[in-house]
């Protein structure tokens, strides 16, 4: 049997999420969760929430805008931003629920991010934006976009994980936000980024 965290999210897909609930995109996607990249456990468990998220904070790793859009490679960004948050950070986890690589695989960041986005009715509490952490779901796109836009096979993951967990949670397109519209101390997710969060939130809601 298929596990609800090794779920394929996708057309078709129906391991957790129902047909209706999925954007009808042409290729299948999947969010591989933490077991699968080598993530270290969590210095505490996750702190499940019995609410559903407001909005979503798209962010930015402000890390080398590399071509490498392997698999492996995303492997060993996931294993050094969760070694980053919690040994230097001193966060006890990966910050963020989601990352997204230049390559487009996608990831589960926090530990039991996956699991509560199946179901649909609850959210794991972040780290990744002040004030928001409780409300929102992070999104982390590697790569720094201050004057360079994602690669197009990450910008159709982003838009991909949007519908979806704009679909599972009952979001609004228009609640799709930058880190900076939360703290004027950052320019996260860059300025082509945040340029680009009305093209994103238009294309959400078209799917």
């Amino acid at each position: 049997m298929v596990s609800r965290r090794a779920v394929l999210l996708g057309v078709g897909a129906v391991v957790g999420l129902g047909a209706s609930t999925l954007p009808p995109r042409a290729v299948r996607r999947r969010i591989e969760p933490c077991a699968e990249w080598g993530a270290r456990p969590p210095v505490e468990q996750p702190v499940s929430l019995s609410r559903k998220p407001e909005r979503i904070i798209v962010h930015h790793t402000a890390t080398e805008n590399v071509a490498d859009g392997s698999r492996q490679h995303a492997h060993e960004r996931a294993r050094f931003f969760q070694g980053l948050h919690m040994d230097v950070n001193d966060w006890g986890d990966t910050g963020q629920h989601f990352t997204i690589t230049r390559g487009g695989v996608l990831l589960e960041g926090r530990h039991g991010s996956l699991d509560a986005l199946l179901a649909g009715d609850r959210m794991v509490e972040g780290a990744h934006a002040f004030g928001q952490n409780r409300n929102s779901i992070g999104i982390e796109n590697e790569g720094t976009y201050i004057d360079q836009t994602p690669p197009a096979v990450q910008w159709d993951a982003l838009v991909w994980l949007c519908a979806v967990i704009c679909r599972q949670y009952g979001i609004a397109p228009a609640e799709i936000h930058g880190h900076r519209d939360f703290w004027d101390g950052t320019m996260c997710p860059g300025d082509a980024f945040h340029a680009l969060l009305p093209r994103l939130r238009a294309e959400v809601a078209l799917i």
